[in-house]
């Protein structure tokens, strides 16, 4: 599972978390559900005994169900996720047909939302502005 790199560790902050803040919690579900798969299948590469090997595979099964859902609530939450997840997509569909992958818009030139919070802000110790 993760390795507890959530700001929270267990205890909820003294306030709601803002978008951006909850987008980046999303992601870290998001790796958490990924995480599982493999430590799951794993485990049932690793064993011979039958029951536990189909078990660990049906829990993985589940997690990638949970990553789906992740997945689509960030793509709803986040504007541009849905962009970013074509552009790669594109990208590795040019590779496969043996061409060259599009252009890409440079990260600079992508628009931003504005400020984004870090960790600290959680903490009362973000930067100003």
């Amino acid at each position: 599972m993760p390795e507890f790199t959530n700001p929270f560790i267990g205890v909820v902050p003294g306030r709601k978390m803002t978008e951006s803040e909850l987008l980046r919690a999303l992601r870290l579900d998001l790796s958490a559900e990924e995480e599982a798969v493999h430590i799951y299948l794993s485990h049932a590469d690793a064993t011979d005994h039958e029951l536990a090997k189909k078990v660990l595979q049906d829990v993985a099964e589940e997690e990638r169900v949970h990553k789906g859902e992740f997945q689509r609530l960030i793509n709803l939450l986040s504007k541009e996720e849905e962009g970013f997840l074509a552009e790669g997509a594109d990208e590795v569909n040019a590779m496969a047909a043996g061409k060259e992958p599009p252009d890409q818009t440079a990260p600079a030139e992508r628009p931003t939302k504005g400020p984004t919070s870090t960790i600290g802000d959680l903490k009362g110790q973000g930067r100003e502005g």
